[in-house]
């Protein structure tokens, strides 16, 4: 089944940022993961919520998407995420694929 990784990101530091941005997608790429949706235009249509940047990653099971954030990989790249923006991170499993009409 699969699952996403959704977050929503306010960069706080453009500069460290943007290192995070380029040292990322191998690390995604590698647990088997494909950016769906990452930084784009928003339009709010109900509610409050508002984010700012908003990033949406497709893996193919929960496992893949929490052996990628736990890698030893990612955790050496976190740190970068954590120092120059706010992030709200999720994982939230989808529909079977044969579910999906």
């Amino acid at each position: 089944m699969p699952a996403y990784l959704i977050a929503n990101v306010v960069v706080k530091d453009v500069g460290k940022f943007k290192n995070y941005l380029k040292a990322t997608p191998p690390v995604i790429e590698k647990y088997g993961g494909k950016f769906l949706v990452r930084g784009g235009e928003i339009q709010i249509c109900e509610g409050d919520w508002n984010p700012e940047r908003l990033v949406m990653v497709e893996f193919e099971s929960m496992e893949r998407a929490r052996a990628f954030y736990d890698s030893p990989e990612y955790e050496a790249i976190k740190d970068l995420r954590c120092s120059s923006a706010y992030t709200e991170f999720i994982f939230v499993e989808g529909l079977p694929p044969e579910t999906i009409d």
